[in-house]
Protein backbone atom coordinates (compact mmCIF):
# COMPACT_ATOMS: atom_id res chain seq x y z
CA UNK A 1 0.00 0.00 0.00
CA UNK A 2 1.28 3.33 -1.13
CA UNK A 3 1.48 6.40 0.74
CA UNK A 4 1.03 9.82 -0.72
CA UNK A 5 2.98 12.44 0.19
CA UNK A 6 0.61 14.49 1.58
CA UNK A 7 -0.36 11.94 4.18
CA UNK A 8 3.23 11.64 5.11
CA UNK A 9 3.49 15.28 5.66
CA UNK A 10 0.08 15.02 7.89
CA UNK A 11 2.00 12.44 10.04
CA UNK A 12 5.03 14.57 10.46
CA UNK A 13 3.24 17.49 11.85
CA UNK A 14 1.19 15.48 13.93
CA UNK A 15 4.62 13.59 15.28
CA UNK A 16 6.50 17.48 15.61
CA UNK A 17 2.96 18.82 17.31
CA UNK A 18 3.05 15.22 20.18
CA UNK A 19 6.77 15.88 20.58
CA UNK A 20 6.13 19.38 21.49
CA UNK A 21 3.13 18.78 23.47
CA UNK A 22 4.32 16.10 25.89
CA UNK A 23 6.83 18.36 27.90
CA UNK A 24 3.86 20.86 27.80
CA UNK A 25 1.88 18.75 29.75
CA UNK A 26 4.75 16.93 32.11
CA UNK A 27 5.07 20.75 33.39
CA UNK A 28 1.53 21.64 33.32
CA UNK A 29 1.40 18.33 35.95
CA UNK A 30 4.10 19.72 38.11
CA UNK A 31 3.01 23.08 38.22
CA UNK A 32 -0.53 21.97 39.63
CA UNK A 33 1.79 19.92 42.12
CA UNK A 34 4.26 22.59 42.89
CA UNK A 35 0.64 24.80 43.67
CA UNK A 36 -0.40 22.42 45.83
CA UNK A 37 2.86 22.22 47.92
CA UNK A 38 2.88 25.67 48.28
CA UNK A 39 -0.66 25.57 49.74
CA UNK A 40 -0.49 22.19 52.06
CA UNK A 41 3.50 23.86 53.56
CA UNK A 42 3.46 25.86 56.52
CA UNK A 43 2.78 26.82 59.94
CA UNK A 44 0.02 24.88 59.66
CA UNK A 45 0.40 21.92 57.36
CA UNK A 46 -2.79 21.01 55.25
CA UNK A 47 -2.92 17.22 54.45
CA UNK A 48 -3.84 16.50 50.72
CA UNK A 49 -7.01 15.20 51.90
CA UNK A 50 -7.87 18.42 53.82
CA UNK A 51 -6.63 20.07 50.56
CA UNK A 52 -8.82 18.16 48.36
CA UNK A 53 -11.93 19.05 50.97
CA UNK A 54 -10.92 22.11 50.62
CA UNK A 55 -11.37 22.33 46.91
CA UNK A 56 -14.46 20.62 46.91
CA UNK A 57 -16.13 23.10 49.02
CA UNK A 58 -15.97 21.35 51.80
CA UNK A 59 -13.14 21.10 54.98
CA UNK A 60 -12.52 23.04 57.86
CA UNK A 61 -13.11 27.14 58.24
CA UNK A 62 -9.32 27.53 59.13
CA UNK A 63 -7.83 25.34 56.29
CA UNK A 64 -10.02 27.61 53.86
CA UNK A 65 -8.93 30.99 55.48
CA UNK A 66 -5.44 29.59 55.17
CA UNK A 67 -5.35 28.77 51.60
CA UNK A 68 -7.43 31.17 49.92
CA UNK A 69 -7.06 34.06 51.69
CA UNK A 70 -3.43 33.42 52.82
CA UNK A 71 -1.22 30.85 50.42
CA UNK A 72 -3.08 30.57 47.42
CA UNK A 73 -2.45 34.31 46.44
CA UNK A 74 1.04 34.64 47.18
CA UNK A 75 1.79 31.39 45.50
CA UNK A 76 -0.19 31.86 42.19
CA UNK A 77 1.86 35.85 42.47
CA UNK A 78 4.89 33.43 42.73
CA UNK A 79 4.08 31.36 39.82
CA UNK A 80 3.00 34.25 37.30
CA UNK A 81 6.49 36.28 38.48
CA UNK A 82 8.67 33.32 37.56
CA UNK A 83 6.87 32.45 34.43
CA UNK A 84 7.10 36.44 33.80
CA UNK A 85 11.08 36.59 34.51
CA UNK A 86 11.63 33.04 32.67
CA UNK A 87 9.73 34.19 29.56
CA UNK A 88 11.58 37.49 29.15
CA UNK A 89 14.70 35.50 29.93
CA UNK A 90 13.78 33.46 27.21
CA UNK A 91 12.84 36.26 24.52
CA UNK A 92 16.33 38.32 25.79
CA UNK A 93 18.17 35.20 24.86
CA UNK A 94 16.76 34.98 21.37
CA UNK A 95 17.29 38.03 20.60
CA UNK A 96 20.81 38.20 22.05
CA UNK A 97 21.61 34.64 20.59
CA UNK A 98 23.58 34.63 24.14
CA UNK A 99 22.60 31.79 26.61
CA UNK A 100 23.90 34.06 29.69
CA UNK A 101 21.45 36.94 28.41
CA UNK A 102 18.43 37.94 30.83
CA UNK A 103 16.42 41.36 32.31
CA UNK A 104 18.98 41.30 35.63
CA UNK A 105 22.37 40.84 33.92
CA UNK A 106 21.47 43.23 31.18
CA UNK A 107 20.08 46.00 33.69
CA UNK A 108 16.30 46.18 32.95
CA UNK A 109 15.77 44.54 36.39
CA UNK A 110 17.99 47.44 37.52
CA UNK A 111 16.04 50.21 35.53
CA UNK A 112 12.69 48.85 36.58
CA UNK A 113 13.81 48.46 40.53
CA UNK A 114 15.07 52.12 40.52
CA UNK A 115 12.10 53.82 39.23
CA UNK A 116 10.11 51.47 41.49
CA UNK A 117 12.62 52.97 44.68
CA UNK A 118 12.24 56.81 43.34
CA UNK A 119 8.05 55.86 43.46
CA UNK A 120 7.80 54.64 46.52
CA UNK A 121 10.20 57.54 48.42
CA UNK A 122 7.65 59.80 46.82
CA UNK A 123 4.87 58.25 48.54
CA UNK A 124 2.94 56.85 45.05
CA UNK A 125 0.60 54.20 45.01
CA UNK A 126 1.12 50.53 43.57
CA UNK A 127 -0.67 51.66 40.09
CA UNK A 128 2.34 54.06 39.68
CA UNK A 129 4.85 52.14 40.97
CA UNK A 130 3.97 49.63 38.30
CA UNK A 131 4.12 52.73 35.83
CA UNK A 132 7.18 53.90 36.99
CA UNK A 133 9.17 50.40 36.93
CA UNK A 134 8.02 49.81 33.12
CA UNK A 135 9.27 53.65 32.83
CA UNK A 136 12.50 52.56 34.43
CA UNK A 137 12.87 49.27 32.50
CA UNK A 138 12.26 50.94 29.23
CA UNK A 139 14.76 53.95 29.84
CA UNK A 140 17.44 51.09 30.54
CA UNK A 141 16.11 49.28 27.33
CA UNK A 142 16.66 52.76 25.21
CA UNK A 143 20.19 53.50 26.76
CA UNK A 144 21.26 49.69 26.35
CA UNK A 145 20.21 49.94 22.62
CA UNK A 146 21.70 53.21 22.15
CA UNK A 147 24.94 52.92 23.89
CA UNK A 148 25.82 49.61 22.23
CA UNK A 149 24.76 50.88 19.22
CA UNK A 150 27.23 54.15 18.60
CA UNK A 151 28.40 55.03 15.17
CA UNK A 152 27.61 51.19 13.38
CA UNK A 153 25.50 48.56 13.65
CA UNK A 154 25.45 46.87 17.45
CA UNK A 155 26.28 43.11 18.05
CA UNK A 156 24.95 40.93 20.72
CA UNK A 157 28.31 40.77 22.38
CA UNK A 158 28.67 44.64 22.50
CA UNK A 159 24.89 44.98 23.49
CA UNK A 160 25.67 42.22 26.13
CA UNK A 161 28.45 43.98 27.81
CA UNK A 162 26.67 47.35 27.75
CA UNK A 163 23.33 45.47 29.73
CA UNK A 164 26.04 44.45 32.40
CA UNK A 165 27.79 47.76 32.65
CA UNK A 166 24.57 49.11 33.00
CA UNK A 167 23.32 46.77 35.78
CA UNK A 168 26.42 48.04 37.76
CA UNK A 169 25.40 51.36 37.44
CA UNK A 170 21.75 50.74 38.43
CA UNK A 171 23.23 48.83 41.47
CA UNK A 172 25.21 51.71 42.17
CA UNK A 173 22.10 54.20 42.27
CA UNK A 174 20.06 52.01 44.46
CA UNK A 175 22.90 51.72 46.95
CA UNK A 176 22.53 55.91 47.19
CA UNK A 177 18.28 55.44 46.87
CA UNK A 178 18.73 53.29 49.97
CA UNK A 179 21.58 55.92 51.69
CA UNK A 180 19.27 58.93 51.44
CA UNK A 181 15.61 56.91 52.25
CA UNK A 182 13.73 57.44 55.29
CA UNK A 183 14.69 55.18 57.88
CA UNK A 184 11.25 54.14 58.16
CA UNK A 185 11.41 53.13 54.87
CA UNK A 186 14.24 51.63 54.92
CA UNK A 187 13.73 47.74 56.04
CA UNK A 188 10.76 47.40 53.99
CA UNK A 189 12.83 48.77 50.78
CA UNK A 190 15.82 46.04 51.21
CA UNK A 191 13.62 43.50 51.77
CA UNK A 192 11.66 43.95 48.72
CA UNK A 193 15.12 44.77 47.12
CA UNK A 194 16.10 41.01 47.74
CA UNK A 195 13.01 39.82 46.29
CA UNK A 196 10.00 39.35 48.43
CA UNK A 197 6.40 38.12 47.83
CA UNK A 198 4.97 38.38 51.59
CA UNK A 199 2.76 41.26 50.23
CA UNK A 200 2.29 39.95 46.52
CA UNK A 201 -1.62 38.88 46.97
CA UNK A 202 -2.94 40.17 43.44
CA UNK A 203 -1.86 37.39 41.35
CA UNK A 204 -3.97 38.45 38.44
CA UNK A 205 -1.90 41.18 36.66
CA UNK A 206 1.00 38.43 36.56
CA UNK A 207 -0.94 35.64 35.32
CA UNK A 208 -3.01 37.84 32.80
CA UNK A 209 0.05 39.17 31.48
CA UNK A 210 2.18 35.71 31.14
CA UNK A 211 -1.12 34.43 29.31
CA UNK A 212 -1.51 37.50 26.88
CA UNK A 213 2.41 37.59 26.37
CA UNK A 214 2.77 34.08 25.37
CA UNK A 215 -0.36 34.38 23.21
CA UNK A 216 1.52 37.23 21.10
CA UNK A 217 4.61 35.63 20.31
CA UNK A 218 3.55 31.82 19.99
CA UNK A 219 2.69 32.87 16.61
CA UNK A 220 6.28 34.22 15.81
CA UNK A 221 7.53 31.15 17.04
CA UNK A 222 8.72 30.25 13.62
CA UNK A 223 9.85 33.86 13.19
CA UNK A 224 12.05 33.46 16.43
CA UNK A 225 13.65 29.79 15.46
CA UNK A 226 15.20 31.80 12.24
CA UNK A 227 16.13 35.09 14.20
CA UNK A 228 17.73 32.76 16.48
CA UNK A 229 20.48 31.56 13.65
CA UNK A 230 21.30 35.53 13.49
CA UNK A 231 20.24 38.35 12.07
CA UNK A 232 21.50 38.20 8.70
CA UNK A 233 20.34 34.72 8.00
CA UNK A 234 16.86 35.91 8.91
CA UNK A 235 16.94 38.71 7.11
CA UNK A 236 17.91 36.53 3.92
CA UNK A 237 14.79 34.48 4.69
CA UNK A 238 12.45 38.09 4.41
CA UNK A 239 12.06 38.47 8.25
CA UNK A 240 12.07 41.90 9.40
CA UNK A 241 14.80 42.10 11.79
CA UNK A 242 14.90 45.31 13.92
CA UNK A 243 11.21 46.06 13.97
CA UNK A 244 11.15 42.05 15.74
CA UNK A 245 14.27 42.64 17.56
CA UNK A 246 12.08 45.84 19.40
CA UNK A 247 9.31 44.34 19.81
CA UNK A 248 10.76 41.72 21.78
CA UNK A 249 13.20 43.81 24.14
CA UNK A 250 10.05 46.26 24.98
CA UNK A 251 7.93 42.94 25.82
CA UNK A 252 11.28 41.90 27.68
CA UNK A 253 11.24 45.30 29.27
CA UNK A 254 7.12 45.25 30.14
CA UNK A 255 7.33 41.41 31.77
CA UNK A 256 10.29 42.51 33.91
CA UNK A 257 8.78 46.03 35.20
CA UNK A 258 5.55 43.87 36.27
CA UNK A 259 7.64 40.95 38.10
CA UNK A 260 9.71 43.64 39.81
CA UNK A 261 6.49 45.47 41.05
CA UNK A 262 4.85 42.27 42.14
CA UNK A 263 8.27 40.96 44.05
CA UNK A 264 11.12 43.10 43.52
CA UNK A 265 14.59 42.51 41.79
CA UNK A 266 14.59 38.68 41.84
CA UNK A 267 18.08 36.87 39.65
CA UNK A 268 18.52 34.13 37.78
CA UNK A 269 14.90 32.71 37.11
CA UNK A 270 15.23 34.11 33.20
CA UNK A 271 18.67 32.95 33.35
CA UNK A 272 18.70 29.69 34.13
CA UNK A 273 15.33 28.44 33.09
CA UNK A 274 15.18 28.93 29.43
CA UNK A 275 19.07 28.15 28.90
CA UNK A 276 18.34 24.55 30.48
CA UNK A 277 15.10 24.15 28.50
CA UNK A 278 17.24 24.46 25.62
CA UNK A 279 19.56 22.10 26.70
CA UNK A 280 16.78 19.43 27.14
CA UNK A 281 14.52 20.01 24.88
CA UNK A 282 16.34 21.72 22.19
CA UNK A 283 16.15 25.03 20.58
CA UNK A 284 12.27 25.50 18.87
CA UNK A 285 11.01 28.44 20.56
CA UNK A 286 7.49 27.05 20.25
CA UNK A 287 8.29 24.59 22.49
CA UNK A 288 10.77 26.51 24.63
CA UNK A 289 8.53 29.44 25.33
CA UNK A 290 5.64 28.15 26.82
CA UNK A 291 8.03 25.34 28.91
CA UNK A 292 9.81 28.51 29.93
CA UNK A 293 7.40 30.33 31.40
CA UNK A 294 5.60 27.20 33.13
CA UNK A 295 8.75 25.82 34.35
CA UNK A 296 9.83 29.63 35.80
CA UNK A 297 6.27 29.69 37.73
CA UNK A 298 7.33 26.34 39.33
CA UNK A 299 10.36 27.19 40.10
CA UNK A 300 9.77 30.09 42.13
CA UNK A 301 6.08 29.14 43.44
CA UNK A 302 8.73 26.18 45.15
CA UNK A 303 11.62 28.99 45.90
CA UNK A 304 8.84 30.94 47.63
CA UNK A 305 7.63 28.27 49.30
CA UNK A 306 11.35 26.84 50.54
CA UNK A 307 11.94 30.88 51.61
CA UNK A 308 9.27 31.04 54.15
CA UNK A 309 9.37 27.42 55.89
CA UNK A 310 13.26 27.16 55.51
CA UNK A 311 13.56 28.79 58.76
CA UNK A 312 10.16 29.27 60.31
CA UNK A 313 8.89 31.50 61.43
CA UNK A 314 11.53 33.84 59.93
CA UNK A 315 11.44 34.02 56.03
CA UNK A 316 14.11 34.65 53.99
CA UNK A 317 13.65 37.05 50.70
CA UNK A 318 13.05 34.48 47.71
CA UNK A 319 15.76 36.24 46.15
CA UNK A 320 18.08 34.33 48.18
CA UNK A 321 17.25 31.18 47.53
CA UNK A 322 17.13 31.92 43.37
CA UNK A 323 20.46 33.61 44.03
CA UNK A 324 21.92 30.41 46.29
CA UNK A 325 20.33 28.36 42.84
CA UNK A 326 21.29 30.43 40.64
CA UNK A 327 25.38 31.31 41.27
CA UNK A 328 26.60 28.21 40.82
CA UNK A 329 24.71 27.71 37.56
CA UNK A 330 25.60 30.59 36.30
CA UNK A 331 29.21 30.12 37.23
CA UNK A 332 28.59 26.65 35.18
CA UNK A 333 27.09 28.70 32.25
CA UNK A 334 30.10 30.73 31.58
CA UNK A 335 32.53 27.29 32.48
CA UNK A 336 30.69 25.69 29.51
CA UNK A 337 30.63 28.81 27.03
CA UNK A 338 34.32 29.08 27.26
Amino acid sequence: MRVSGAETTTHVIQAGAGHRLRPLLWLSALSLLALGVAVSIGSVTVTPSELLAVLSGEGERLHRTLIFELRLPRALAAFGTGALLALAGALMQVLLRNPLADPFVLGLSGGAAVAALLAMIAGLGAALISASAFAGALLSTLIVFGLAHGTGSWTPVRLLLTGVVMATGWGAIITFLLAISPMEQLPGMLYWLMGDLAYAQRAWPVLCLAVLSLLVVMPLGRTLNVLARGGLAAAALGVAVRPVEWALYLLASLLTAVAVTTAGSIGFVGLMVPHMLRLALGNDQRLVLPASLLAGGILLTLADTLARTLIAPQQLPVGVITAMLGVPGFLLLLYRSR
